[in-house]
């Protein structure tokens, strides 16, 4: 039998080999797995089951959420809601100093949340609110922060694809990991809030106020009942329900999918252009998630099979390192591959690993996911290499450098990072509403 360190070696290290060449991630590590199969587990005989275990993997009903949701996204992006509410929240806000960056944070999340695409939400949002804010006189940090940062609320506020997939591939329960989300996120979201005001209380001049027409009271009235209320009772009644018991995570992503075809049927603007282009996008996601979940089930079998996973964990156990500490090296791993990968490959290739090693030193797995689900979403606007940093860079001004965007992405990263510090001081922040 080959050394536990060997067999790892040999997995990832095809994996990497792989992608390095070019190869697209979920089908490096499904040639990576056909070939453990073959070496570790007895030839075709092997691969044969092999791929009937992963198969078994994409019958869960968990993974029901992550179509209805990425569905729910595309229909809201597509027929035009989302930008009712973008809009309907920055008239409101008024002659607010940095107003346009309250309405990113406030907005954006909302839009961030449904899609479940941090790459895609800061190209959009990019090209969307850069522009307006630089020709407001807005200063750079003001205008790409707050775009960078919604993705950290995005991850974890439900309804979030990425938590359901983290929870399907850890094999915890999906409701108590999307329930444990919701103060933290609530909780970043004053942190964000607090630093744009912190911001321009410094510096008037980053944000300047401009003149707006004034709204009566019986405009405002309309504009929160008509254009933000039914797109945000979607959002609240879906998470109600799976707090109240009244949902299963998976009903209230299909009552979530089901809310926003009626707001559009009933606002006037559900085509059956907007239908396919929103479909076609929620099928190319959940195509590429199933594979990853069908990639990582395999993986997972495999380490166990050649003894990697159980190697792994006593090698890293036998340093005899606090768990604090240990839970400090993996977050800093997430930060590394961050600035190399997208969030689901990340998932693919750690969660196999992490969670054993979590198990190992006692985390509850619901606070480990949400702290996972953190390093994620950090790890991307982590300078110098964070990939929504590049993707920031492709839709800014021309005359905006690479300084600009590390320096405009740091606070939203430090806002992240004391939540993640609040966290560990303070677990049942995440674990109270799940009740564990």
């Amino acid at each position: 039998m080959m050394e536990w360190y060997w067999a790892m070696a040999l997995l990832l290290g095809s994996i990497m080999g792989l992608m390095a060449v070019g190869m697209p991630v979920a089908l490096a590590f499904l040639a990576a797995n056909i070939a453990g199969a073959w070496v570790f587990m007895g030839g075709a005989n092997g691969i044969t089951q092999l791929l009937n275990n992963g198969f078994g993997s994409l019958t869960r009903f968990s993974l029901v959420p992550i179509p209805l949701f990425l569905l729910m996204g595309e229909i809201f992006f597509y027929t035009g809601l989302g930008e009712r509410m973008f809009n309907a929240i920055d008239r409101l806000l008024g002659r607010l100093p940095g107003r346009l960056s309250f309405v990113t944070v406030i907005g954006g999340t909302g839009f961030s949340t449904l899609s479940g695409s941090s790459m895609g939400s800061t190209a959009l949002l990019g090209s969307l609110m850069v522009p307006e804010m630089t020709k407001r006189g807005y200063k750079k940090h003001m205008s790409i922060g707050p775009i960078l940062g919604t993705g950290g609320l995005a991850i974890i506020i439900p309804p979030s694809a990425l938590a359901v997939l983290l929870a399907t591939l850890a094999q915890i329960d999906v409701g108590a990991l999307l329930l444990a989300g919701i103060i933290p996120g609530l909780v970043l979201a004053c942190f964000y809030v607090v630093m744009i005001w912190v911001q321009t209380r410094i510096d008037p001049d980053a944000a300047p106020a401009y003149e707006v027409e004034p709204l009566s009271g019986r405009e405002k009235v309309v504009l929160i009942l008509r254009d933000i209320l039914p797109m945000m009772s979607i959002m609240i009644l879906s998470v109600w329900g799976m707090v109240a018991g009244v949902f299963t995570p998976s009903e209230a992503a299909a009552f979530g999918a089901l809310g926003v075809i009626v707001l559009a049927v009933v606002f006037r603007c559900l085509t059956m252009k907007a239908m396919i282009q929103s479909v076609r996008g929620a099928l190319r996601v959940t195509l590429m998630a199933y594979l990853i979940v069908f990639g990582s089930a395999t993986f997972s079998q495999l380490l166990a099979f050649s003894g990697g996973s159980r190697g792994l964990i006593d090698w890293a156990t036998g340093f005899d390192l606090a768990p604090l500490a240990m839970l400090a090296v993996m977050f800093g791993v997430l930060l590394v591959l961050g600035m190399f990968m997208e969030q689901i490959s990340m998932m693919l290739l750690t969660v196999p690993i992490f969670f054993p090693l979590a198990s190992q030193m006692g985390f509850d797995p619901v606070w480990f996911g949400l702290i996972m689900l953190l390093g994620l979403e950090i790890s991307f606007t982590t300078p110098p290499f964070g990939l929504l940093l590049f993707v920031m860079k492709g839709v800014a001004p021309q005359d905006t450098t690479m300084r600009d965007i590390y320096t405009a992405a740091l606070p939203y990263i430090g806002c992240s990072l004391i939540l993640v510090l609040c966290l560990v001081a303070f677990p049942q922040l995440a674990l109270w509403l799940p009740g564990r």
